[in-house]
């Protein structure tokens, strides 16, 4: 591509970005995109797109493989309980210091390579997150698999004084309980609950498949747009790691976000290709056509602390999350 075919499609994509101007997006930062050093680039590379559009981007992220290949080198064990990490105490300390500290400092790092504009900041941090905690349930019965978490409410205080300054809040999904116990959150939860909470307009997923299929693994055809209940009706048939984020994505736009976006984050550039609707654009997840959508200013909170809804819906009848990240 010659460097003017270059400038035109940045163009064109700006162009494809102004109904955001000015507004929220939560984008959940995961899976293989995180630990491929092309992918890494490119992502930090769109969100400083979204930045300099004039769009309000706010990351949360996970850490799955790195917390994995930390608690091997320390010769930790790490089971999982119906698709949860058994999280001890000395496993917390791992999560903690893998996620707050190594992947977010890396992440922050390259956002800021073309200037002061990241800052991270742990679930924990002004109680943004305030977690419960979550059991596995296994054959109908809850099983306690240690420091797993679940959101109870958000306090959206600091991430909005970061975005009021200018920054681009970058998120660890830590919660802290009204104990002072320190929790293991899933990502897709902490974001879907942070993008509610702050009435964005979109929240994105990145995950590493191409969207959500429609009759895996008979098909491999991806629903490109579901419903709210469609979405809660299928959530029961749902296996493996789809399940937390379509159930983030469902909280989220039950919770006031206008759309959810589960988008392949293999694909360089996904999350930008997304937002503009260029190809792999995923499954996106839009609230009832009867319900009453709130406008983007309605649907910002008063308040800075936000309860969050139940993490349940259809949990009784769905399939085990994926593992917490």
């Amino acid at each position: 591509m010659t460097g003017a075919a270059a400038s035109a499609g940045l163009a064109e994509r700006l162009a494809a970005l102004e109904p955001l101007r000015g507004h929220t997006v939560v984008v959940k930062y995961g899976g293989h995109a995180m630990t491929d050093d092309t992918l890494r680039r490119a992502f930090a590379q769109d969100v400083l797109t979204l930045y300099r559009a004039g769009v309000r981007p706010v990351v949360v992220h996970g850490g799955g493989p790195q917390i994995a290949a930390h608690l091997d080198r320390l010769g930790l064990k790490s089971d999982f309980l119906d698709g949860l990490r058994v999280t001890t105490p000395e496993t917390m300390e791992v999560v903690r210091m893998v996620l707050s500290g190594k992947v977010q400092k890396d992440l922050v790092g390259l956002l800021n390579e073309h200037g002061p504009h990241a800052v991270g900041l742990s679930g924990e941090d002004g109680h943004t997150l305030t977690a419960v905690k979550r059991y596995a349930q296994v054959a109908g019965e809850s099983v306690d698999i240690g420091l797993v978490g679940d959101v109870a409410r958000v306090d959206t205080a600091v991430v909005r004084l970061l975005l009021e300054g200018g920054h681009i809040p970058v998120v660890s999904s830590v919660g802290r309980g009204e104990d002072g116990q320190v929790y293991n959150v899933n990502a897709d939860t902490a974001a879907g609950a942070l993008a509610a909470a702050l009435g964005t307009r979109v929240l994105v997923v990145l995950t590493d498949v191409p969207g959500l299929y429609a009759d895996w693994p008979a098909s491999e055809r991806v629903v490109d747009r579901i419903g709210a209940a469609e979405l809660e009706r299928a959530l029961p048939g749902l296996a493996g790691g789809m399940g937390p984020k379509m159930e983030a994505c469902l909280r989220a736009v039950r919770g006031g976000v206008g759309v959810a976006r589960v988008l392949d984050g293999r694909a360089p550039h996904a999350l930008l290709d997304g937002l503009v609707g260029g190809a792999g654009s995923g499954t996106t997840v839009v609230p009832d056509p009867t319900a009453s959508v709130p406008t983007v200013a309605s649907v910002t909170p008063v308040a800075s602390v936000v309860p969050v809804p139940s993490a349940s819906v259809a949990r009784a009848a769905a399939p085990a999350p994926a593992p917490v990240v």
